[in-house]
C-alpha cells in the first residue's frame, strides 16, 4: 500500500486544527459551568431565594440599602470589630479580594457587625481604615440587632442556630457570594486559604456569567 501523500494530509489536517480553535476561541467568553442557586433547607417551591431587602448605616454615616447594589454582584460576611478568634483572618482574606480586585468596579464587599452596640459608624470608620480600605467598593454596616441578625439568618442562611434568647449572638466565619438579582451563590468558609482560592474563580465565573447575561 503507497503512503499516504503529504499534500493531502496538510489538506485534512489544517481544516480539523481551524475548525478545534474556530470553536475554542468561540467558547472562550462564554461560562464554562454556572453556579448553583442556593435557598433555605428543605425549601421545595421551586421559587429562587431573594435576599430581602434592608436599611442599614455606613461607615460613613450614611443609609446603605440593597439599591446601593443594583448591578453588581457581592461579597457579605458577619463579624465584629473587638473579635479576636476568626475575625481578623476572615478578613485579612478579604482584604485580599479587595485588592485583587481592584479594578472591577461590578464587585462589592458588604460586611455586617454582629456588635451595633459598639461598633458605631465611627468605630466601624476607623476599623475600615484600618484594613486600607479607602473607597466605596467595601462597606461596613451597623443598625438594628434585630435586623442584622435577621439578614444572617433569614438573608443570607449564614447563621442556623438556635438562637437563646438570653445569649443571641451570631458568630460564622462564612462568606456569601450574591448574584445582581440579589440570589445567593454560593457559601465559603473565610478562614481557610482554599475556600477563598474557590470563591475568587467563583466571582470570575459569576462576571463571566453576568457578561453573557447582558
Amino acid at each position: 500500500m503507497k503512503k499516504p501523500n503529504l499534500l493531502f494530509l496538510l489538506l485534512l489536517i489544517v481544516p480539523a486544527l481551524f475548525l478545534s480553535w474556530y470553536f475554542i476561541a468561540a467558547k472562550e467568553d462564554k461560562p464554562i459551568r454556572s453556579l448553583p442557586h442556593y435557598g433555605p433547607k428543605g425549601d421545595t417551591s421551586g421559587v429562587r431565594h431573594v435576599v430581602p431587602s434592608f436599611r442599614f448605616t455606613d461607615q460613613d454615616g450614611k443609609v446603605f440599602t440593597e439599591k446601593n447594589l443594583d448591578g453588581k454582584i457581592y461579597v457579605t460576611e458577619f463579624f465584629f470589630t473587638t473579635c479576636q478568634s476568626i475575625c481578623p483572618v476572615m478578613n485579612r482574606n478579604l482584604g485580599r479580594l479587595y485588592e485583587q480586585f481592584r479594578d472591577e468596579p461590578r464587585l462589592h464587599f458588604l460586611s455586617h457587625t454582629v456588635d451595633p452596640e459598639t461598633d458605631s459608624a465611627h468605630v466601624l470608620k476607623q476599623y475600615a481604615g484600618d484594613h486600607g480600605v479607602n473607597d466605596s467598593r467595601w462597606t461596613f454596616v451597623t443598625g438594628e440587632k434585630s435586623d442584622l441578625y435577621a439578614m444572617a439568618r433569614r438573608g443570607y442562611l449564614l447563621d442556623n442556630s438556635k438562637a437563646d434568647p438570653h445569649d443571641d449572638f451570631v458568630h460564622t466565619q462564612k462568606f456569601a457570594l450574591v448574584d445582581s438579582r440579589r440570589h445567593l451563590r454560593g457559601f465559603y468558609d473565610g478562614t481557610d486559604s482554599l475556600e477563598i482560592i474557590r470563591l475568587k474563580q467563583d466571582i470570575h465565573q459569576l462576571l463571566q456569567e453576568n457578561e453573557s447575561a447582558d
